[in-house]
């Protein structure tokens, strides 16, 4: 089979096929779809709920799933906010889908009616499937040769008219979310004790807190906590400790529960957290640490000194934003 005898790009007045463009773009996207930003497209119920939801304006890469349309790739923008109708419901309830979808009749094997006006189409809609069921994450889990991206699913009550936020899944992808690691140690130079005490949090251990700067486009943040050579010491230890950045944003607890008795003994403890991270904490500076909860029921201690290490992986990530904006 011959060449695409025009390439992008040449001079001369050569006339670049469609085929060819659409491979710039799968190209530029990494051959991959999804939103371009984390605000992108996102599907939210009216302010006041009503039988229509509302898709805000962004853009995104969608994949040509047309016959022998390897390697190509749309191109979309909503500049403005698009309102679409969700059927009410009767007896049962039901899910619907809300997609993006490219309905181009020029590609090669597609069926769609051609637009009243070539020039400008349209040729990008957003569409609702509807009564699909209610595990699908995905157009292509139910029509696999679209050329679609998935935005939403809405779980419908029986006899509902009005769409409220909370029947809204958001099912967006991005099809380039950036990420950044880093790894931050501690190694306490001396000894540092938590005894049993008071049924209350403490910032503790102080060595295990560092200042870092948050990415502006992250909105979630994935933390790995690791104490190596954590010691206890005098009685059995029931505890629980907990990530957080700066005063407010909590991890989830890990319980820390030894019934080894008065000897000295080491352990290594793991906190894991996968935090979202609220608009007002992107661009900033944080202090990431730990806090401590000792039971009274038990009366053991715990603490670190120069044989313990401290180990904080953190990972921001940018993916679709689910905060309201």
């Amino acid at each position: 089979m011959a060449w695409d005898s025009v390439p992008w790009f040449t001079e001369g007045g050569a006339e670049h096929s469609s085929e060819v463009a659409r491979l710039l773009a799968y190209a530029a996207f990494g051959g991959a779809q999804g939103i371009v930003g984390p605000n992108d497209l996102a599907v939210r119920a009216l302010a006041s709920p009503a039988a229509q939801v509302q898709v805000r304006p962004g853009a995104c890469a969608i994949i040509n799933r047309a016959i022998s349309s390897q390697y190509q790739a749309y191109a979309g923008r909503l500049p403005s906010s698009d309102t679409v109708n969700i059927a009410a419901t009767g007896a049962s309830a039901r899910s619907d889908l809300v997609i993006a979808r490219v309905e181009n009749p020029y590609s090669y094997g597609e069926t769609w009616p051609n637009p009243s006006d070539p020039t400008i189409g349209p040729y990008i809609f957003t569409r609702v499937i509807s009564n699909v069921p209610k595990t699908t994450t995905d157009i292509r889990q139910i029509r696999p040769v679209d050329s679609a991206i998935t935005l939403a699913r809405i779980d419908i009550p029986a006899n509902t008219s009005s769409i409220t936020q909370a029947m809204i899944k958001d099912l967006r992808d991005m099809v380039s979310p950036r990420r950044h690691r880093v790894l931050y140690t501690a190694f306490p130079g001396s000894l540092s004790t938590l005894a049993y005490s008071d049924n209350k949090w403490h910032n503790w251990p102080g060595a295990a807190s560092w200042d870092i700067d948050i990415p502006a486009w992250a909105t979630r943040a994935k933390v790995v906590m690791t104490f190596a050579g954590l010691r206890m010491t005098r009685s059995n230890v029931y505890a629980r400790m907990q990530t957080k950045w700066g005063s407010t944003l909590l991890g989830q607890d890990t319980y820390i529960d030894d019934d080894s008795g008065n000897g000295t003994r080491r352990s290594t403890i793991v906190l894991a957290d996968n935090y979202a991270l609220p608009s007002v904490l992107r661009g900033t500076t944080q202090t990431l640490s730990v806090q401590t909860y000792m039971y009274k029921s038990e009366t053991g201690d715990v603490s670190v000194d120069s044989g313990s290490s401290i180990v904080a992986d953190v990972e921001f990530v940018e993916s679709p934003d689910e905060e309201e904006v």
